[in-house]
């Protein structure tokens, strides 16, 4: 229960903070490729450095999530229009296949890493013990408490660099605080849980919905309905089968219809 509480908040607040720095509705850290790049770092530890423990997890988790970051960003900015939040989405999608069948193909052809990882991978709560959620309870609080820092910077981002720059804030300062306080955020939550898709997506929509764009109100919000969101995501896959479904495969059922429902919406539409 305090893992999903951590990895919710921590999914929700880089879900949330994506979509104010790149002015996505869409924004979230599994169509972004954030969790595909950690996932595929971890697979790299396991195949490679033959890692087996949690504290290693998060070192490459983190670097797995920081790489894929830039790189979305660094493509999606090419070009005379910039990083506008259609050609973030399209570069994150791109990478996330490709980073995704890159992990597919490792797997594959190491049937003892599948062994290994395939509880992890599908995003999982099973056989955690108090010693995951202490082990990245460090990074999850200080990417929530970065986060929480330049919420109020936020909001001057999303109306656009210019208008940001004139009232005063230094945008650059702000979108490096905040790639920091995403990579901590998704690496530490991936390293714990595994990739864990939509939960980024659907939490700071319903934030959104009940106190508005104010980022400095969103973002606490965020930390309370996305491990709610979680939360009863494990337990419907603990109910729903025989047995258990991961939790990662019951927010990927629960999230996609949302998904869908956003692109429908007038605001996405004219993106």
């Amino acid at each position: 229960m305090l893992l999903a509480i951590g990895v919710g908040a921590a999914l929700g607040l880089a879900g949330a903070m994506m979509q104010a720095v790149t002015r996505n509705p869409l924004a979230d850290p599994g169509i972004l490729g954030v969790n595909a790049g950690a996932y595929l770092a971890v697979v790299l530890a396991v195949a490679i450095a033959g890692t087996a423990d949690l504290g290693s997890y998060v070192w490459w988790s983190f670097a797995g999530a920081g790489v894929a970051s830039v790189v979305v960003y660094v493509i999606g900015s090419r070009g005379r229009a910039g990083a506008t939040p259609v050609r973030l989405v399209l570069a994150g999608v791109a990478l996330s296949a490709t980073l995704q069948g890159v992990t597919f193909a490792i797997t594959i052809r190491n049937p003892d890493i599948f062994d290994k990882i395939r509880f992890w991978q599908a995003g999982s709560l099973q056989n955690r013990q108090l010693d995951v959620f202490l082990g990245v309870l460090p990074f999850l609080v200080v990417g929530a408490l970065l986060a929480l820092v330049v919420s109020r910077s936020l909001n001057a981002v999303a109306l656009g660099d210019d208008l940001a720059t004139s009232l005063g804030t230094k945008v650059l300062r702000t979108r490096v605080l905040s790639v920091v306080a995403i990579t901590l955020l998704c690496g530490s939550a991936t390293a714990a849980a595994g990739p864990i898709a939509f939960l980024g997506l659907m939490s700071p929509y319903l934030a959104r919905a009940v106190v508005g764009p104010d980022q400095r109100w969103t973002l606490p919000f965020t930390m309370v309905f996305a491990p709610i969101i979680f939360l009863l995501s494990d337990l419907l896959g603990r109910v729903a089968v025989q047995g258990e479904m991961p939790v990662g495969i019951v927010t990927a059922f629960i999230g996609a219809p949302v998904l869908i429902v956003l692109i429908r919406r007038s605001k996405a539409q004219g993106l």
